[in-house]
């Protein structure tokens, strides 16, 4: 008796995903049950054989759930991949962000460090130059100085070399010079000489009195300011009457109506004490207790009275160069 084959139609299921997807496993199956399908049509079924659908149909089952549990497929890889190469591109760049933060930091810290020592040398520098200022500043004082003394000590070789013989002795005793003799009154740059004999015999007539001015190096003196005027007038005395005084070095004697000082200086300021005419020949007088400011007298140079001597000062100035060490 003739036996008959009946043939199932095996569906494969794939859960969803398409043969395009897994290619391989189908083709190995359906090769697998083709060849199984020509051995049972040639080969009657034997009591042997009886479930070799059975197997097949159990082994891809197997093999459809080892699929469907088997996540790596080209799809899947060629995702992994793409997955990689972002993950290893994230990395890249999360590890460049990270050098450029340390980069940025440590120029901030090189930054603050070159910030803080220009500071630094800022300070050092504003400090030198601050201190460079003061003593410029005092060197200038010491310069200064030094240029007073220099001009007092041309001013007092000058003085010296007025001297045929210079008394060294008389003007500076023990080796210390001063601006004025003894007897002798500083004023600016001036020394002056009030002669206050008590005695007529002793009074002198203008040209006597200029003379003895002469003797001492000096004249009389010559007014020059009102400062002056006021410090004369300071020192003189009343004496004998309101018609004596003391000899000043102006006259008329030289040209006849015109009034000149001893030192041939500009006639600028005049304190007279009257608009009267006076001598035809005539010196100065000033009266002790008259205004100060108007107290010049016309009289005869004949007339016997005090004088008043000028001369310079040695030293020119006495708060600058107080004394010289000779």
């Amino acid at each position: 008796m003739e036996e008959h084959l009946n043939y199932a139609t095996v569906t494969f299921r794939t859960d969803g995903i398409s043969a395009h997807e897994k290619p391989n496993n189908l083709e190995i199956i359906y090769d697998e049950v083709k060849a199984r399908e020509e051995a049972s049509a040639t080969d009657p079924v034997s009591p042997e054989k009886p479930n070799n659908l059975e197997i097949i149909y159990d082994e891809v089952k197997a093999r459809e759930e080892a699929s469907a549990t088997d996540p790596v497929t080209p799809v899947d890889s060629e995702r992994k991949e793409k997955c990689t190469l972002l993950h290893l591109v994230a990395a890249g760049l999360g590890i460049i962000c990270v050098i450029l933060v340390l980069v940025i930091v440590a120029l901030r810290v090189h930054f603050n460090t070159v910030m803080s020592e220009q500071h630094r040398e800022t300070t050092d520098l504003t400090e030198q130059n601050l201190q460079l200022w003061a003593e410029k500043a005092d060197l200038q004082r010491q310069t200064d100085e030094l240029n007073r003394e220099k001009d007092g000590l041309r001013w007092t070789i000058g003085v010296i070399m007025e001297y045929d013989n210079f008394p060294v002795n008389t003007h500076c005793p023990q080796k210390v010079c001063k601006p004025c003799l003894d007897g002798w009154v500083l004023f600016q740059l001036s020394c002056y000489l009030f002669v206050e004999y008590q005695y007529y015999y002793y009074w002198k007539s203008w040209e006597g009195s200029r003379e003895n001015c002469r003797q001492m190096k000096a004249d009389l003196v010559v007014i020059e300011s009102r400062e002056e005027q006021e410090f004369i007038n300071n020192h003189t005395k009343d004496y004998n009457d309101e018609h004596h005084g003391y000899w000043i070095g102006l006259s008329n004697r030289e040209v006849m109506e015109t009034w000149t000082w001893v030192d041939g200086s500009n006639f600028t300021v005049t304190y007279w004490r009257s608009s009267e005419s006076g001598y035809s020949v005539s010196c100065a007088l000033t009266l002790p207790q008259a205004d100060p400011l108007a107290n010049w007298h016309k009289v005869g140079c004949d007339m016997r009275n005090r004088w008043i001597c000028e001369t310079r000062a040695l030293i020119r100035e006495s708060d600058a160069l107080s004394k010289l060490i000779i």
